[in-house]
């Protein structure tokens, strides 16, 4: 049994289109999400500040954030895109306050990156800033004391969307002058947009509008910017497609995972508790959490990939 399936066992056996007004209620369940993030079960650690914050282009939002590793260098890198629906959030706030903490001291040099937001900028050009960022820490490897070998991209949420896009859709990478075997491996944390026309036609009237505003209502545009149409092969070598139990969100996992499945590309699952946006922002924010099920999931698949 993986150990993402172990996971399950031991922790359950128990989207440029014209601006789209927000409606009161979508805001306000977004600010409520946003609330929900910010509060914890157990005290976490104030994040250590950053060793360096570089720009990765020209727009203010296109920054990201270095932590080193703790210990033997070069280490690998694991890279953090942040969630909010496309359209908000920042590497600041829409995070976990345990990684920058917890990553370097298991051996990982963490970043976390901002990228340009919707309505300002598309969806694909969020995908051209993800592969921006990376190809800024890769030109300074030596600096941060990056493997340039050993290269996982992680995000949660909108930010699982997209890392999921640019590892199953080279034209990202290949944009900034890198490629599929610049990136080891991919992890995307409760996303539900992999299938961005299943999703919007699933969506109520409080999430249609931020699906719509971020992927448009051209059913072309939608499949291309959705990573369970892009899976066929090739793509970045592996996967770890993490969820909670919003039904939106693991019936787009599964499908994601059986696309990557089927072209070959190794993919492993983990299903943890948690409902609703209370279980969607806890799985972000508890993460590097030792006491939380999901890290060691995480650390575990990381140390396998790497081969440490």
């Amino acid at each position: 049994m993986n150990v993402a399936a172990m996971a399950v066992v031991v922790g359950l056996a128990l989207l440029a289109c014209p601006r789209v007004e927000a409606s009161p209620r979508e805001t306000l369940r977004e600010r409520l999400a946003e609330r929900i993030q910010g509060r914890t079960e157990r005290a976490a650690p104030d994040t250590p500040q950053p060793g360096t914050t570089i720009p990765y282009g020209s727009d203010p939002l296109q920054r990201l954030d270095v932590w080193p590793a703790q210990g033997r260098q070069p280490a690998p890198l694991v890279m953090f895109v942040h969630g909010g629906g496309w359209k908000r959030g920042s590497k600041d706030s829409a995070t976990s306050r345990w990684a920058p903490t917890y990553f370097p001291r298991q051996g990982y040099v963490y970043a976390a990156i901002d990228y340009r937001l919707v309505p300002a900028a598309t969806v694909e050009q969020q995908g051209e800033d993800v592969a921006l960022a990376l190809k800024a820490l890769l030109d300074r490897a030596r600096e941060f004391g990056i493997d340039r070998e050993r290269v996982v991209l992680m995000g949660h949420s909108a930010g699982a969307h997209l890392v999921a896009l640019v590892g199953t859709d080279e034209q990202y990478l290949r944009s900034a002058g890198l490629g599929f075997a610049d990136v080891e491996g991919v992890i995307a944390i409760d996303g539900a947009a992999y299938d961005a026309p299943a999703q919007i036609r699933a969506a109520g009237r409080m999430g249609l509008q931020t699906y719509t505003q971020a992927f448009g209502s051209d059913p072309a545009r939608q499949r291309a910017l959705s990573p369970t149409y892009n899976a066929g092969a090739p793509n970045a070598p592996a996967f770890l497609l993490l969820y909670v139990q919003r039904p939106d969100g693991v019936r787009q996992a599964e499908a994601l995972g059986r696309a990557l499945e089927a072209a070959g590309t190794a993919v492993e699952f983990g299903s943890f508790p948690g409902t609703g946006l209370r279980g969607h922002a806890q799985i972000n924010r508890e993460l590097g959490n030792p006491d939380y099920v999901a890290t060691a999931v995480v650390n575990a698949w990381l140390e396998k990939l790497m081969g440490r």
